[in-house]
């Protein structure tokens, strides 16, 4: 506990007081407006586009008579408060904000408590622009293990929720875990995964920077390419993740639905029928103008996903209500270059 009161992470946090963890109304607006014009437009856009596809994806109730005139039915209700959790320990997450919020705004949650780490103090003008956008008023300089805590038990300054969700490192996803039946919990999140499958028509550069896009992410993220062409195997992955050459695309379907990945590519001409034969994935990108970047930020579909083949039962879409979709994304070389114009 001493050495964690003279880190100078930790410290910021330590001398806070009650009042200084809840960032103010004042403080979101000024630092929101610090974000650049260009910021600030990519985050609507992206804004615009998750709240479309997850008003589509809102349930319908069920209200029915059978035929012994029973009357039956089903509602579905939003939660009351959900609590965020938002890294920034080492990077800004503003796609992780509109991801999370705005499909609590959709439901109707009316209360969305988010816990963000601000290092030295910091706010980052992109996080408070995406919480401006989105909605999200009540916000606190609180990340860790212990704001998960904060959030599930209550503290004098942060009331408890029902349910919390968004990703974490290794300490928040042991914490909501342990939190887990006191309150609800969207998953327990490991490390990102992507599997591509890719003919020999590809560019390699271009599928080698689709398996880097959640490599980078963490050391022990997995990327996966399978691929009927052995030359191209070798052009698009020398160093990292691992690469599966079968004798025909045929095969494809039954090693994704084993390893299950939280993101599939299909990168070939024709990618329905291989999409409908896989049952196990998070998030699939149709075609070979469809990367996976574009679900991360644009697209419209959620991008927080069942990893560790958790996806072979659950999927991340509508975590506030119910959920067994698998989202899917296709775009055209055009609709991919206009998205891509937008930082």
């Amino acid at each position: 506990m001493q050495r964690c009161w003279t880190t100078r992470r930790a410290s910021t946090a330590s001398r806070s007081t009650p009042e200084q963890i809840r960032i103010s109304a004042a403080d979101i607006a000024a630092h929101a407006a610090a974000a650049p014009n260009s910021v600030r437009d990519a985050l609507v856009q992206a804004a615009e586009r998750i709240e479309a596809f997850h008003r589509r994806l809102m349930p319908a109730d069920l209200d029915y008579r059978d035929d012994v005139g029973v009357r039956l039915g089903a509602r579905w209700r939003p939660l009351d408060a959900v609590g965020l959790y938002v890294p920034g320990g080492t990077a800004a997450y503003p796609s992780t904000v509109l991801m999370n919020a705005i499909p609590a705004r959709v439901a109707g949650v009316q209360r969305v408590a988010m816990v963000v780490p601000t290092p030295d103090g910091a706010l980052d003008p992109a996080v408070m622009a995406a919480s401006e956008i989105a909605g999200v008023t009540e916000i606190y300089r609180v990340g860790g293990a212990q704001a998960v805590a904060a959030l599930a038990h209550g503290t004098e300054t942060i009331a408890p929720v029902d349910k919390i969700v968004g990703p974490g490192n290794a300490y928040v996803a042991a914490a909501k875990r342990l939190v887990f039946g006191t309150v609800g919990i969207d998953m327990i999140a490991g490390p990102s995964e992507i599997l591509v499958v890719a003919d020999g028509a590809n560019e390699p550069a271009w599928i080698g920077a689709d398996l880097l896009s959640q490599a980078e992410h963490d050391e022990d993220a997995q990327a996966i390419l399978i691929t009927n062409d052995s030359a191209f195997a070798t052009q698009s992955w020398r160093r990292h993740g691992a690469v599966i050459v079968v004798r025909s695309l045929d095969e494809a379907p039954a090693l994704i639905n084993r390893l299950a990945p939280e993101h599939l590519e299909l990168a070939v001409d024709e990618p329905l029928p291989l999409a409908e034969a896989v049952t196990s994935a998070g998030a699939i990108f149709l075609g070979r103008h469809t990367p996976e970047a574009i679900g991360d930020y644009v697209a419209g579909p959620n991008h927080v996903l069942p990893t560790a083949r958790s996806a072979r039962f659950s999927s991340g879409s509508r975590r506030w209500i119910s959920s067994s979709a698998r989202p899917s994304s296709a775009a055209t070389p055009r609709a991919s270059r206009k998205s891509a114009r937008r930082p």
